[in-house]
């Protein structure tokens, strides 16, 4: 009975294709939407996941100040390398820590010149942000201890001073001071916040302390947090050491803060989430209106065939029987929806995410949900019109031209 219920309906619907086509648009709208919208923000849930990750593991940076607005300064005192070193002997969770002193400089190599971020460091900070040679090498420890004029160069500041050319060896000016290029970073490219990760220059603190800054400042301590410790523990730690260390009494606030880059990655992957959902609603609107529109078409499609109903009653047909036939063609109407709007979706996703650069997730629960709510929508709106098919006068029904 069911399959020839099946047959009937799709005999219908090719009858009145364009009617049928039109009908399912709205269906084949709402379900491409839904998916492209859910696929595109788990796409940008996943990038910022990535990129803040690129920024280090389990990562906190301690910054001299409390957060501030633009244009505040801070008159706190800045750290000392002695404080990185308390860190490491003090704070066991501390896998690994980078005390960093950072300035904008104008590099010049040759003929060219490009304005990077220069900064002095130890190894420890190709550690906690998670930095791997493209070619060349790490600084040694003569390097760190003997203050030399070395540098390890980003992706980007290679790109600007020696073009396609090795810079490995190359000699690059950074104010009065020549400093040979000794590694090349691999390239990350940009981070969440739209900076590019890759333009920078990398020397010896003790080499930026004396021929850049001038003073023995820190103006950032970076410490990555071993796996399985728990960051807030850690931070905890971190600012009753720096409070002792800086001689700040109870009833002082801090002069420095602590940053811990997990609570980034949550804000910002709440955001993207928060986003996708209020745009999914919104897509999902389209869907209403498709169920709407097959509603309308059924009922006009019961007036068009009253005397078809009519005519299968006085015959001895049970009103479940016309109920079910009517009933299976609004969902037959939707499901076909469906299937179109999953197909146009998935192509719309993969084209999209590689327009916009994001990573392309695939998000099986969604297709599945968005199928099964296109057959509920011909379920809930083509219930109406076949129970006003089924309930038809015979007799009235016949004498309908």
């Amino acid at each position: 009975m069911l399959w020839n219920t099946l047959l009937l309906a799709l005999r219908e619907i090719r009858r009145n294709m364009l009617r049928s086509v039109l009908t399912i648009l709205g269906i084949v709208i709402g379900v491409a939407a839904v998916i492209v919208m859910v696929t595109l923000g788990d796409g940008a849930t996943r990038q910022v996941t990535q990129q803040i990750e690129s920024l280090g593991t389990n990562l906190l940076m301690i910054r001299v100040g409390q957060r501030m607005g633009p244009g505040q300064q801070s008159n706190a005192p800045s750290f000392g390398v002695d404080d990185a070193v308390a860190i490491r002997r003090d704070v066991s969770a501390a896998r690994a820590v980078a005390p960093s002193a950072s300035t904008s400089l104008t590099a010049i190599a040759g003929n060219r010149s490009w304005s990077t971020t220069v900064t002095g460091t130890d190894n420890a900070y190709f550690d906690v942000r998670n930095w791997e040679l493209e070619s060349g090498r790490f600084f040694s420890t003569g390097d760190l201890h003997g203050g030399r004029a070395v540098c390890v160069i980003g992706a980007t500041t290679r790109r600007e001073l020696f073009g396609a050319m090795d810079p490995i060896d190359q000699k690059i000016r950074l104010k009065s001071m020549a400093c040979q290029v000794v590694g090349l970073l691999r390239a990350k490219g940009q981070s969440t916040m739209g900076m590019d990760q890759d333009d920078l220059a990398l020397i010896p603190l003790r080499t930026f302390q004396r021929r850049i800054a001038g003073n023995q400042d820190v103006t950032l301590i970076q410490v990555s947090v071993r796996d399985g410790e728990s960051t807030e523990e850690a931070t905890k730690e971190l600012e009753r050491l720096m409070r002792e260390r800086r001689n700040i009494l109870p009833s002082e606030e801090d002069d420095f803060s602590v940053r811990d880059m997990k609570e980034i990655t949550n804000m910002l992957t709440g955001t993207t989430r928060v986003l996708t959902a209020l745009l999914t609603a919104v897509a999902a609107v389209s869907l209403l209106v498709g169920g709407i529109g097959i509603m309308n078409i059924m009922l006009v499609s019961v007036t068009e065939r009253t005397r078809e109903i009519g005519i299968r009653l006085a015959i001895g047909a049970l009103e479940r029987e016309v109920l079910l036939q009517f009933l299976v063609e609004a969902v037959v109407l939707s499901s076909l929806g469906g299937i179109l709007g999953i197909l146009l979706a998935l192509g719309a996703s993969v084209g999209l995410t590689r327009l916009l650069n994001v990573p392309f997730v695939f998000n099986g629960g969604i297709v599945l949900i968005a199928f099964f709510f296109s057959a509920a929508v011909g379920v809930i709106f083509g219930y109406f019109p076949a129970r006003r098919a089924a309930r038809l006068d015979p007799i009235e029904a016949l004498r309908r031209e």
